[in-house]
C-alpha cells in the first residue's frame, strides 16, 4: 500500500509543471471562446456586441452575473455564462481587463 501512494505522489509531482504550463494561458485560451462575438482580445469590430477590451474585471463580472440571473435580457449570453465556473469568469474577465483597447 506505501508503494501504491509513493507512485501517485511521484505521478503527481511529474504533473505539476505540465499544469503550471496549462494554467499560463488558460485565460486567454477561456478568453479566446468569446472572440466570434467580442473580437480578438476583446475588440470587437461593428456596434452590435459591446467590446470587452480594457472593461474592469468588476465590471465584466457584474454584467455577466446579470446575464446569469437573467436580470439583463439576452439573446446567447445568459447560456454562455452559465457554462462556467466562477473561477474561469474571473480569468476571463482578467484577461479582457488587460488587453488594450483599439483605438
Amino acid at each position: 500500500m506505501p508503494l501504491r501512494s509513493l507512485a501517485a505522489a511521484a505521478a503527481l509531482v511529474c504533473a505539476a509543471p505540465w499544469c503550471a504550463a496549462q494554467d499560463a494561458n488558460l485565460a486567454r485560451n477561456l478568453a479566446a471562446t468569446c472572440a466570434n462575438c467580442h473580437g480578438t482580445n476583446g475588440n470587437v469590430r461593428g456596434k452590435d456586441v459591446k467590446p470587452l477590451a480594457g472593461v474592469a474585471a468588476e465590471k465584466i463580472l457584474a454584467q455577466i452575473a446579470d446575464f446569469k440571473s437573467g436580470a439583463q435580457p439576452a439573446t446567447i449570453m445568459h447560456q454562455i455564462a452559465k457554462g462556467y465556473t466562477d473561477e474561469q469568469l474571473k480569468l476571463i474577465a482578467n484577461y479582457y481587463a488587460a488587453q488594450k483597447p483599439a483605438q
